[in-house]
């Protein structure tokens, strides 16, 4: 059945007609529900603004990234930096239509993969040694702590009858950590999964050793660094030992959905929350057709000429539930630039650069985000880092053209 929660799988299927037809079938939903779901995006948008007002704050915005002590110029930085660097996006999905063969790509044609599965199978004591291997850059300590963690009971890796989907790391002050995951030997996506929950493990090893309970829990905004961190070194590792134009091609494929689903999309998602929560502010009512006209417009500038869109395209707007946790996604973004950034410097660096990143792990929650990430290198704060993710996409795409161009 088409859901909440299969409709991605029919967007990726092959046939071209039954992803137009679950697209179709999908929004129609929504724009039968249209005004009653702008009600209620409404009243939390004018939620936030009330709070912010009593709480004497200058906007919804400013009191939502108070607590991380994140200037609003972080914000305003990754928007007009990714607003700067649309290029290479419009290059991949002009890419995409040539691969794709169709003569006008569509919205619903966005998650069918650009190069199809390759055949390999990794065992999971395989996986382990192959990130070990990716991570050498990190030195011995961290790449042996892991690798025993990985074998020696930090992660319950098989599926059950009643476990969840989907992973996530725990982790405690006095234990170890601890990952839940369904591991598969034959997708190579989960190697890339059970690296980047080894990087919040191993980013908690470090910050409850080295921290008081008071202030051993980092952000979100941090955390994410240190997992998407592990997974460009693994991308890297794997992209150098590739074998096949095939094996470089899906990597390459892979890393580009990444970066647009983390850095571009959810940098989309922050503009538009800024804007409606702006317009709140000034006093405009949030009527359903300006939301979908604001989200539109968000969508032709970021995916460019190449994309034709539906008259329901915009309704994606209605339906992101992060939307109700506003200027959450933001996070998101920052975090792979930092990652990007760091992992560039950890690489092409030497032992101070790998010092000053443990520095960052060991950290914890004893700092605010920015000074942490700028301990370790990275300054948040201008648009270098965010240049940086923008910059491998570039090449990334440079690379898929060469090879399926």
């Amino acid at each position: 059945p088409l859901t909440q929660t299969t409709w991605t799988r029919f967007l990726e299927n092959p046939d071209r007609a039954i992803r137009k037809d679950a697209y179709t079938k999908f929004y129609n939903t929504f724009e039968a529900h249209q005004h009653t779901i702008t009600a209620l995006y409404t009243g939390s948008v004018q939620q936030d603004v009330a709070e912010a007002r009593i709480r004497g704050h200058k906007s919804a915005r400013a009191m939502a990234l108070f607590p991380d002590r994140v200037s609003e110029s972080v914000y305003d930085n990754l928007v007009a930096t990714v607003r700067n660097n649309l290029g290479p996006l419009h290059r991949y999905y002009t890419l995409r239509k040539k691969v794709l063969k169709v003569d006008e790509l569509r919205h619903w044609d966005v998650y069918v993969p650009l190069v199809g599965d390759v055949k390999r199978v990794t065992p999971y004591d395989e996986a382990v040694s192959l990130i070990g291997e990716a991570l050498a850059p990190l030195g011995g300590e961290y790449t042996k702590t892991l690798t025993e963690g990985l074998l020696g009971g930090w992660v319950d890796r098989y599926e059950n009858r009643g476990k969840r989907s989907g992973a996530f790391s725990s982790g405690g002050f006095t234990g170890w950590p601890y990952i839940l995951m369904n591991y598969k030997d034959d997708v190579l996506r989960d190697v890339f999964t059970l690296a980047h929950e080894g990087g919040h493990s191993m980013h908690s090893w470090y910050s409850s050793r080295n921290n008081p309970f008071m202030s051993y829990d980092y952000t979100i905004f941090e955390a994410e660094v240190a997992s998407t961190f592990n997974e460009d070194l693994l991308f890297r590792h794997l992209l150098k030992t590739a074998e096949s134009d095939s094996m470089r091609a899906y990597l390459l494929a892979n890393r580009a959905s990444d970066i647009l689903a983390t850095l571009y999309r959810q940098t989309m998602f922050a503009e538009y929350e800024k804007r409606t929560h702006e317009l709140v502010e000034e006093g405009t009512p949030l009527t359903t057709e300006l939301l979908r006209s604001e989200y539109r417009s968000l969508l032709e500038t970021y995916f460019g000429p190449e994309m034709h869109f539906e008259d329901t395209s915009d309704l994606e707007g209605l339906r992101i539930p992060h939307f109700y946790n506003a200027f959450y996604v933001y996070k998101y973004a920052t975090g792979i630039s930092a990652s990007l950034a760091l992992a560039e410097r950890v690489v092409s660096g030497g032992e101070a650069e790998r010092q000053d990143y443990f520095t960052f792990l060991k950290s914890g929650g004893s700092r605010f985000p920015i000074d942490s990430l700028r301990v370790a290198g990275v300054d948040m704060e201008s648009p270098e880092p965010v240049q940086t993710a923008c910059d491998s996409l570039a090449r990334i795409v440079d690379e898929l053209e060469s090879i399926l161009g």
